[in-house]
């Protein structure tokens, strides 16, 4: 952890740049560019609505609020989620030549790949705050727990990614495997139906033991039912255990991998 932090350290006028290189990077010679970032979720929120609301006609109030708003409230850090663990894992495969061409600070590549994920998730939650105040919810004291949840989200999907990019560095069928739990992590995570109203105590707890449960249900709680995020001690507990856990773990394989890694890419 320590070296982890020192290539930081000396590193972050480099981070900033590299991630805004990497946004453009992502969008370019698309013909809408930056515009596919919007466009991509906004299509995703409308078909599970429409499969959801219409198709199946679940479309009743849970817990106060419209199933379009719980919906694209829980789905707007489920974005952020599922596009830094896909390029999260692959980054050292992607940036091979910044670790095998050239003395690059390893760990701080993780950084910056999932920095312009996050400026584009910014942005969305920006949109979904303005469409929230247009469909009537008022803005609130709560909404500043954004400032909390966002840095949260950021530094949990980065120390999993400690763990993830270089397991799949070393092996390909890690990544196809990651690629592969995708779906689990979404629909088990409480991201299109409620866990709270889940009547088995057990399979309650399980899910809102997720730390993207908890994400996204801390989303939901800031700007739609007005609650703390210390009025949730048991999923905040479980959550940091769990950031705690993956910064250990991340630490130790980029400590475990980081002389080898060269090597491996090559």
């Amino acid at each position: 952890m320590k070296e982890i932090i020192k290539e930081h350290a000396g590193f972050l006028k480099q981070i900033w740049k590299l991630s805004k290189s990497e946004l453009i990077i992502t969008y370019k010679g698309a013909a809408l560019g930056p515009a596919w970032a919007i466009l991509n979720p906004a299509i995703t929120i409308f078909v599970y609505w429409f499969a959801f609301a219409l198709g199946l006609r679940t479309n009743s109030d849970v817990r106060g609020a419209t199933f379009f708003q719980f919906l694209m409230v829980g789905m707007i850090p489920w974005f952020f989620i599922k596009a830094s663990i896909m390029n999260g894992a692959d980054c050292y495969l992607k940036k091979s030549a910044f670790i095998t061409k050239m003395p690059f600070p390893v760990s701080t590549i993780p950084t910056f790949v999932l920095l312009a994920d996050l400026y584009v998730n910014l942005a969305l939650t920006l949109i979904m705050y303005i469409l929230l105040l247009i469909m009537g919810v008022p803005p609130s004291i709560y909404n500043i727990q954004i400032l909390y949840y966002v840095p949260l989200m950021y530094f949990c999907q980065l120390f999993f990614t400690w763990i993830t990019a270089m397991l799949s560095a070393v092996s390909k069928d890690f990544y196809s495997a990651v690629k592969a739990f995708i779906t689990a992590f979404f629909w088990m995570s409480g991201i299109v139906f409620d866990p709270y109203s889940m009547a088995d105590p057990i399979l309650r707890n399980i899910v809102l033991a997720s730390p993207i449960s908890y994400i996204c249900n801390g989303f939901r709680n800031t700007f739609l039912y007005q609650t703390w995020f210390f009025e949730t001690p048991y999923e905040t507990l479980i959550f940091f255990a769990w950031l705690i856990v993956l910064a250990f773990l991340g630490s130790r394989f980029y400590k475990k991998l980081r002389r080898t890694l060269p090597d491996i890419l090559a």
